[in-house]
Order: C-alpha cells, then sequence, then structure tokens
C-alpha cells in the first residue's frame, strides 16, 4: 500500500537500525512522507543512503540511556528496527544488542512521552510451532518449542516481553510488527547468499518443495510499520507481516534463480537431514568459535522447509496493508539493485 506522502509532514521521527535493510527502508519512506528522520546509528557506520534521503544522523549506542535520551528528545514516534542481525552469535551478543538494548530505548521513549514507539519483532518470536496447515495469528503464544542455543529466536521472545511487561503498566505507548524471512534493496544477507550459492550450484529444495514459504520484502514491511505507527487503534497491538500472499519454497526459489540468471535448483535434501546437518555444523562452529556462520543451520533449514504460515488478516483488515508488489515484482526488483551494484 502506497503512504500518502505529504501525510506525516514536518513529524520528527527516531528510527533505529536505520543503516540495516528494513531501516533503511523505513527511513526513505518516511521521508518521503515530508517527516525529519532522525537515525540513531553506531559510531563508524556508513550513512551515505540516509544522508542522501535528507536523514539527522545522531551517533550513539542504544544500550547507553543517555545517547537514547538524546535521540529521542522532540520527536513524536519511535521505529526501533535495530537488533543484532542473524541468528548466528552468543548469548551475551544477543543479550546486549536485542535486550539491553531494547530495554534502554523503550523506557527512554516512555519517560519522553513518544506518540507510539514501533518495535520491529519477528514471526520467530512465536518460536518454532509445529507444522501444520492452519495459519498462525496473533492469538498464538510467544517462545513455542524453543531448540538448544537458539540464542536468535529466544532474543525475540525476550524483547517482547520486555516491551509488553511496560506497556501493560502504561509506561508506553506500544505497536509490535512481526515479519518473516526479509529480503530486499540493501540487504546484507539472504541476497548475497543466494547469489553465492546459485553462482556456485549448491542450493537445494529442502523436502518436496510444495511447503508454504514466509518471505516479505522489506518496503512492504515499512508500508505496514507507517500505518500501524500512525493508527490510533493499533497502541497495544501486534500484526504479523509475512508474504505476499501464498508461495512455495519451490517458486520462490525458483523466481530468485530465474532473476539471478542462474540454473534453478533442482536436488533435494530431506527436512531431517539437513536439519541434523545444520546442528552439527553450528555445535562445531561454536567449539572453535567461529565468528560467522556456518553455510546451514537449523534456522535456516526451518525457514525454507517448514509446513507453517503466518495469517496476515488483522493487518489487512484493520490497516487496510496490501504488498503494493507481487514476489516476482519484489525479487526481480531486488536482484536488479544488486546486479546493478
Amino acid at each position: 500500500m502506497t503512504q500518502n506522502p505529504g501525510s506525516g509532514r514536518g513529524k520528527r521521527v527516531l528510527v533505529t537500525g536505520a543503516t540495516g535493510l528494513l531501516g533503511s527502508h523505513l527511513a526513505e519512506r518516511l521521508s518521503r512522507r515530508g517527516e525529519i528522520v532522525r537515525a540513531l546509528v553506531r559510531p563508524g557506520s556508513p550513512t551515505e543512503f540516509l544522508e542522501s534521503i535528507g536523514a539527522e544522523i545522531v551517533r550513539g549506542d542504544l544500550t547507553e540511556p543517555n545517547d537514547c535520551r538524546a535521540a529521542v528528545e522532540g520527536t513524536t514516534h519511535v521505529y526501533h528496527c535495530a537488533a543484532k542481525v542473524g541468528d548466528w552469535g552468543t548469548w551475551p551478543e544477543f543479550q546486549r544488542g536485542c535486550m539491553d538494548a531494547t530495554r534502554t530505548l523503550a523506557e527512554a521513549a516512555g519517560n519522553a512521552g513518544v506518540d507510539r514507539f514501533l518495535h520491529i519483532s519477528s514471526t520467530s518470536a512465536y518460536g518454532h510451532p509445529r507444522d501444520r496447515d492452519r495459519p498462525v495469528d496473533e492469538t498464538e503464544p510467544l517462545g513455542q518449542n524453543l531448540w538448544f542455543m537458539d540464542y536468535y529466536t529466544r532474543s525475540k521472545v525476550d524483547c517482547e516481553r520486555i516491551l509488553w511487561d511496560l506497556a501493560e503498566t502504561g509506561r508506553l505507548p506500544l505497536t509490535i510488527i512481526r515479519p518473516s524471512w526479509l529480503f530486499g534493496e540493501r540487504d546484507r544477507t539472504t541476497i548475497p547468499r543466494f547469489q553465492r550459492e546459485f553462482g556456485r550450484g549448491r542450493v537445494m529444495i529442502v523436502g518436496k518443495g510444495d511447503n508454504p514459504l514466509s518471505a516479505v520484502y522489506a518496503g512492504a514491511v515499512a508500508d505496514a510499520a507507517i500505518l500501524a505507527a500512525n493508527d490510533p487503534n493499533s497502541r497495544g497491538e501486534a500484526y504479523n507481516i509475512t508474504n505476499h500472499g501464498p508461495i512455495t519454497q519451490r517458486a520462490f526459489l525458483e523466481m530468485i534463480a530465474d532473476a539471478l540468471g542462474a540454473p534453478r535448483a533442482q536436488r533435494h535434501i530431506p527436512f531431517r537431514l539437513a536439519y541434523f546437518g545444520g546442528f552439527l555444523l553450528e555445535m562445531q562452529g561454536r567449539r572453535r568459535r567461529d565468528p560467522v556462520p556456518p553455510r546451514v543451520t537449523r534456522y535456516g533449514v526451518w525457514l525454507l522447509g517448514r509446513y507453517l504460515s503466518y495469517s496476515t488478516e488483522k493487518a489487512q483488515s484493520r490497516l487496510g496493508w496490501r504488498p503494493e508488489l507481487s514476489y516476482r515484482e519484489s525479487i526481480e526488483r531486488t536482484i536488479r539493485w544488486f546486479l546493478n551494484r
């Protein structure tokens, strides 16, 4: 859904994680609406794109109360996209980059009296629900079936619990967006990995490939976040933003291969074998304290091969959210951006 370019003119808003995938799309759309975008970024982070859209750059640390207080001062809305990226790392890294940062920023925003705190969570906050036909909606409990050493998922659950506690005690005007697997321009993880793996002929279909896949263009999630943050009735609400309509794993991978001009994946690997292989590689990597994840992880296998979907009916009916682009259009736009660079 296209946002009204002038509907937020003159408001000053804070975006965290604005140098990342979703945060950059959100900052770009907010700027187009005429809002004054302030971006809290870490010292040393590249800001050329943000400067090109006229964002105010504030350097600081999300775990430092003084930096957060300065960042939220004078803003009406806070869009919190920053978090430790990816499913690899130590628990202290997730503790600091997710929970500590979220709590510090949320407390500063609540004390400053902002109109809305929009937190970007993830469908991973639901944990790992069992495979089933019925889509997961926003009434589902958080943290289902958590895995051993699954720090990424645990951090998503814990961040939401921190925020809901603040909201339920009246200290934070909270709205939460739960996107699924993200892709789009300026993605530093998913598309570069697919580009590499398709180029080497190493992409395999997990299981039969007929399972529903939940992936969504970052621009579509940014649109939903803006709608929710500016909806008076969305305070205290959460929304799944997960897809552009039904798509299977096989169809998604074929669209990516076609956009890259690479041969489509033909080989299959059973889900259980891929999952167990990912677990072994993870344990080896953790013993060696590898700074980068193995080529296959349990979480990556689960994203591709699970028989599970997430309902976006609530966002569609209450916010009027509809993705502007189809899967093919958004994938082609994303791949074209990468190939041009």
